[in-house]
């Protein structure tokens, strides 16, 4: 296979850093606060580089255009003082509409999930297995205790089912770099929204696909086994997750190795946020093979403004009361766009009256994702979780009270991020 060198493997191309985090601000006023988490990371010497993430969903549901990304994340680098490297993410884009996202974005995730599954033309499949049949027999993939093996049948299979997805990928690639040109912007290709996890064999032929389209990615998100709902801890097994993730950092070693990817080519984690439990797992293979990671999303900050309202009391509290409020009486609404990363169940959501009677504190009890507090409540969380369309409902109500209460919303934002994200993951 003739591949030639990826743009990032060349000086001056734009490079992702060994550690990248992927924060989200619904609204684009916890640019500052979310800074000053990375900030502190870095004092404490770990460099994490912060990347701003909002999807075309998000977008459309707030009424906010990728401009407000870039600015936001512009202002806030100057104002304080970021000294290293900044990204704002087209989130889970393809063709049909990253040229929104064109002028104001410089790392681009292509989610081709949805065309996972779809068959390739006959030819194409074909030169595909052709040019991998020397790898049927016994995978070496060093570091792998168990053996794997591939077939012709296993390599067909496998091909029929991501190459359809890989060049959808390199479509959508080929579009942005006619526009930015070579190096210019990050790539990663996301398969994470689909119904089942990638096994090491597939990771390993979807590299090598990825590799012969030319699609120079740096970080690639597989899905993993178990449940990443929106808001909460990792619903499943932490150590098959760990097996997973450490075979798949693996796998992409080896892969950069034989196909030439781009040399940071690192995994992507698109966790839903909160997946305290697998931290530790996560932290210990990255130690152990001095490996990079993307995580997608540390903190949601959205939630930590309706915290942080709730605990400065008086209008603030009102508002999240509010918002909890039409949350509850438009459940099924606002879970249809995530139905499949939420579950709520109806039965152990507080009645609104009762929300309505509370104090600050226990606002905050049940809403804080504390695990230990036995007045948190996971389906509270998830259900606020996805009532941000309330909050941009309120128009200059929800955002006044930001500036308003600014002190209180700011320490949650970044304590949030530093305490219960960086300091896990990479400092400890």
């Amino acid at each position: 296979m003739n591949i030639s060198k990826f743009p990032q493997d060349k000086e001056n191309s734009m490079n992702l850093e060994k550690y990248s985090i992927g924060v989200g601000d619904r609204f684009g006023h916890q640019g500052n606060a979310q800074l000053k988490a990375f900030l502190t990371a870095k004092q404490q010497g770990v460099d994490v580089v912060p990347v701003w993430n909002k999807s075309n969903r998000e977008h459309t549901i707030i009424g906010t255009n990728p401009e407000d990304t870039r600015r936001e994340a512009d202002a806030a680098v100057k104002k304080m003082g970021w000294p290293g490297a900044y990204h704002v993410d087209a989130d889970h884009i393809g063709l049909g509409n990253v040229d929104k996202f064109m002028a104001h974005a410089d790392f681009f995730t292509l989610d081709v999930a949805d065309f996972i599954g779809k068959a390739p033309g006959e030819a194409e499949l074909k030169a595909f297995e052709q040019s991998m049949s020397k790898y049927i027999g016994k995978l070496n993939i060093p570091g792998v205790q168990r053996e794997i093996s591939v077939s012709a049948e296993s390599l067909h299979t496998i091909a029929a089912k991501y190459l359809y997805a890989v060049k959808e990928a390199a479509k959508t690639y080929q579009h942005i770099l006619k526009s930015k040109g070579e190096g210019k912007f990050i790539v990663e290709v996301s398969m994470d929204e689909t119904d089942a996890p990638q096994t090491p064999v597939e990771m390993f032929f979807i590299l090598a696909a990825i590799a012969q389209e030319g699609i120079p990615a740096q970080t690639i998100a597989p899905k993993f086994s178990g449940k990443f709902l929106k808001g909460i801890d990792y619903v499943g097994n932490p150590n098959a997750f760990a097996q997973e993730f450490e075979e798949d950092v693996l796998v992409i070693a080896r892969a950069v190795n034989v196909f030439h990817l781009p040399k940071n080519l690192k995994l992507s984690v698109h966790s839903g946020s909160d997946k305290f439990s697998l931290y530790p797992h996560i932290r210990q293979v990255l130690k152990k093979h001095q490996a990079g990671l993307h995580l997608k999303t540390a903190g949601t900050t959205w939630l930590e403004e309706l915290i942080g309202l709730a605990a400065a009391g008086g209008e603030g509290l009102t508002i999240a009361q509010e918002v909890y409020a039409q949350s509850f009486a438009r459940r099924d609404e606002l879970c249809k766009p995530y139905a499949t990363v939420v579950e709520i169940d109806p039965a152990k959501l507080p009645a609104p009256a009762q929300v309505n009677q509370w104090t600050s504190a226990q606002f905050v009890s049940a809403l804080q994702h504390e695990q230990k507090n036995p007045e948190f409540n996971i389906h509270f969380r998830q259900m606020l979780h996805v009532a941000f369309k309330v909050a941009a409902e309120m128009g200059t109500r929800y955002t006044s009270a930001l500036d308003k209460y600014e002190a209180s919303v700011s320490a949650s934002v970044t304590g949030n991020i530093l305490n219960r994200h960086l300091k896990p993951l990479f400092i400890g």
